[in-house]
């Protein structure tokens, strides 16, 4: 099993900057993709920012292009989304998600964090 972990949410107002984290725990074989959904109330959830295992492909929603930034640890096989320019329809819940694969399946599967809460409010 693998566990994701989000931190790094709060409230902040329109225009500051926020940073999240989400770290990856357990029995890893390997994390592949990792990458950042949202979900604002009355909304579907939506991809934020994903980058490839060697970081050197990311893509972004055009609604954060230009804004938030996407990274990653392999060692700590840990992502990060650094958030600046905030708007207050950035907020929402914001979910990490992963690829990879786990010693207790010969598959691969898709994990996902609890989210944690980001409000852009003044």
């Amino acid at each position: 099993q693998v566990q994701l972990v989000e931190s790094g949410g709060g409230l902040v107002q329109p225009g500051g900057s926020l940073r999240l984290s989400c770290a990856a725990s357990g029995s890893i074989i390997r994390i592949n993709t990792m990458g950042w959904y949202r979900q604002a109330p009355g909304k579907e959830r939506e991809l934020v920012a994903r980058i490839t295992n060697g970081g050197g492909r990311t893509n972004y929603a055009d609604s954060v292009k230009g804004r938030f930034t996407i990274s990653r640890d392999n060692a700590e096989n840990t992502v990060y989304l650094q958030m600046n320019s905030l708007k207050p329809e950035d907020t929402a819940v914001y979910y990490c998600n992963a690829e990879g694969q786990d010693a207790s399946s010969w598959y691969p599967a898709v994990y996902g964090g609890q989210g944690t809460q980001v409000t852009v409010s003044s």
